[in-house]
């Protein structure tokens, strides 16, 4: 095979694996990598440190308190409780996670992303409104009204929201594929960056008038 059509065969493959590839947590080569942060008793396992396995108990896997509700005292009458691998060490490796969110009523988890994670919610008290949106050009808006019992999927890194639509208070439960799945709020993020954005910027981006831009920039 000539060395012109041999590269082209190369470069076609690549971009057909590439195609068919996905990001997530790496898979873990080991039963337990709880993460440590004093690398002392430890060893090093998927390019990170860990307790040595020999060294593990029952605490490293354990969290206690997703059965109290959070505090919602807050703008957007809602609070999520985290339970990732900065709350259980043992979740390193293991490419899961939880949360506990909890919303008054009319409270919502206002429009975010996870860029790691995909996330599936349960409603175990309540009734929800959420969504999301899909990526550009289309940007559809796919909505559902949830109640106790119902289960919804949020797509890795697409906006998303939960709303309290209910005259009592909410509660679910989400599962997310990522032991840190980070999290961007879309308001505070394009509105309360340190240091601020450009007004400009968002004024055009927004279509809005600079003052309106100001205002929401003093209110994140």
């Amino acid at each position: 095979m000539k060395k012109g059509v041999s590269f082209l065969v190369t470069v076609a493959l690549v971009a057909l694996v590439s195609s068919l590839a996905s990001a997530s947590d790496p898979s873990p080569l080991q039963d337990t990598c709880v993460a440590i942060d004093e690398p002392k008793d430890a060893v090093f396992v998927n390019g990170k440190f860990c307790k040595d396995p020999k060294l593990t108990v029952a605490e490293d896997f354990f969290f206690s308190g997703l059965d109290k509700p959070g505090n919602t005292s807050n703008a957007v009458a809602s609070n999520v409780t985290t339970v990732n691998v900065e709350q259980i060490k043992g979740l390193n490796t293991l490419g899961i996670s939880m949360v506990r969110i909890d919303y008054e009523p009319y409270g919502q988890n206002p429009p975010h992303t996870h860029p790691r994670a995909t996330e599936i919610l349960t409603v175990l008290e309540g009734t929800l409104y959420v969504g999301f949106v899909t990526s550009n050009t289309e940007n559809r808006l796919i909505s559902k009204v949830l109640n106790k019992g119902d289960v919804f999927v949020f797509p890795i890194g697409l906006i998303h929201f939960q709303f309290n639509i209910g005259k009592t208070n909410a509660v679910a439960i989400a599962a997310l594929s990522s032991q840190n799945p980070g999290v961007i709020t879309i308001a505070n993020a394009v509105f309360g960056s340190d240091p601020p954005i450009n007004p400009d910027v968002l004024t055009r981006a927004f279509q809005l008038d600079k003052s309106v831009v100001k205002y929401l920039q003093s209110r994140f």
